[in-house]
């Protein structure tokens, strides 16, 4: 397989090269999108067949690079995919065009999605009485020291009567959310600020959340709640399992991995997040990406701990199948540097794109209250579905 980068000497938008049919993750502009199909490889053969690729690269410092999404449960069959063609568009201001082998650069810009109005029915498919004695039987494995949190989710879903237009829920996404984590990889699309994990050299770098709040809009109400999330103490517990697990994951690849002594406030269109920002630096040999992916995944923010515990508590109450819902999502390339999200606020789209599947969740604690649990799914939610539904 060869594969030729070429420099880009205008600015393309990456959600129109992405279109409904492609596929994209970027965030702030910055990112990937990819349009037709390579290969589809397993995820344990991505770094050898990155690495074969013969690579004629014009762009200087561009390489090969594949997408995907890890599945939430640990093991699950997994292939990520090699765009025939990947338009890059760097941190620094750098464009570029990768093709595979004889693949044409489809660079055209396509005609913008119109507006127009949708019927739509939003249904739940997790019934609410199941989900609240789900989150209570979480509660209660906690108060009886069987584990320290487990997250508990459920699920609705969005259907109409003609195609839901991908393209268009990519634009909305990235007027609400353009400083998340947006992307689309085969009907599976969403927007997350949460950074699992990037390497770029031997800089490695996370930023894990837990603990929410809605965001209303009123900028005093909104305050209010940030400080009433920086004080609860559930929160802060919720909180600082998830970084001590993060941290003890990836301090064997560092010779120093610093982060910061208090979460902030991290705070997107419809939530309010308590995030920590990690960075360090990777001892030689560095690990690829992928192996710290799969070490960090899924993390206490969306499985529990302690892990296997939690997961148990999982397939046991909250009874359905997550798939790639609470995976990780995200690229790597040939030299193994890549960025990763947690896969959270998204929607699976039926192959006919007439519905979508959504799932939210929340930690579960020694002091969580269900219906206060519920309200949180409900604010999570408000995400894909301000994208999707359009009457």
């Amino acid at each position: 397989m060869r594969a030729l980068s070429r420099p880009l000497d205008r600015d393309v938008d990456l959600n129109d090269i992405a279109r409904g049919d492609g596929y994209l993750f970027v965030r702030d502009g910055v990112g990937i999108a990819g349009r037709g199909v390579a290969a589809r490889v397993s995820i344990d053969d991505v770094p050898e067949f990155l690495a074969a690729i013969e690579h004629d690269d014009q762009a200087d410092g561009a390489r090969p690079v594949a997408l995907g999404v890890v599945p939430f449960k640990p093991g699950s069959p997994c292939e990520l995919i090699v765009p025939a063609m990947a338009v890059v568009k760097a941190a620094d201001g750098r464009r570029w065009v990768t093709t595979i082998d004889d693949a044409a650069p489809d660079l055209d810009t396509p005609a913008r999605p119109q507006p127009r109005a949708q019927s739509f029915t939003t249904e739940p498919l997790t019934r609410i009485d199941h989900y609240l004695a789900a989150v209570s039987a979480a509660r209660d494995a906690v108060r009886d020291g069987r584990l320290s949190k487990a997250v508990i989710a459920r699920e609705i879903r969005v259907s109409s009567d003609e195609p839901i237009d991908i393209h268009a829920v990519l634009l909305r996404l990235r007027a609400s959310f353009g400083s998340s984590f947006r992307y689309s990889i085969d009907g599976f699309v969403g927007a997350m600020p949460e950074l699992l994990v990037s390497v770029k050299g031997n800089t490695v770098r996370a930023q894990p959340f837990a603990g929410t709040t809605p965001r209303t809009g009123d900028p005093d109400t909104d305050q209010r709640s940030a400080a009433e999330l920086l004080a609860s103490a559930k929160n802060q517990t919720e909180h600082r399992i998830v970084i001590d697990t993060i941290h003890d994951t990836l301090l064997p690849w560092c010779s120093y991995l610093d982060w910061e002594p208090e979460p902030s406030i991290v705070a997107v269109a419809n939530v309010q997040h308590l995030g920590t920002r990690m960075e360090g630096h990777l001892s030689d040999p560095r690990p690829n990406v992928l192996e710290l992916v799969r070490a960090l995944a899924p993390t206490p923010a969306v499985g529990g701990f302690p892990r296997d515990a939690a997961l148990a508590l999982i397939d046991e109450v909250e009874g359905f199948e997550r798939g790639r819902y609470a995976g990780s999502v995200g690229w790597v390339d040939s030299a193994g540097d890549g960025t990763w999200a947690v896969a959270l606020r998204c929607a699976e789209f039926s192959a006919d794109r007439r519905c979508a599947r959504l799932v939210a969740g929340g930690g579960i604690v020694a002091d969580s209250e269900p219906l206060a649990e519920l309200a949180e799914t409900q604010a999570k939610f408000q995400a894909m579905l301000s994208a999707i539904v359009r009457p």
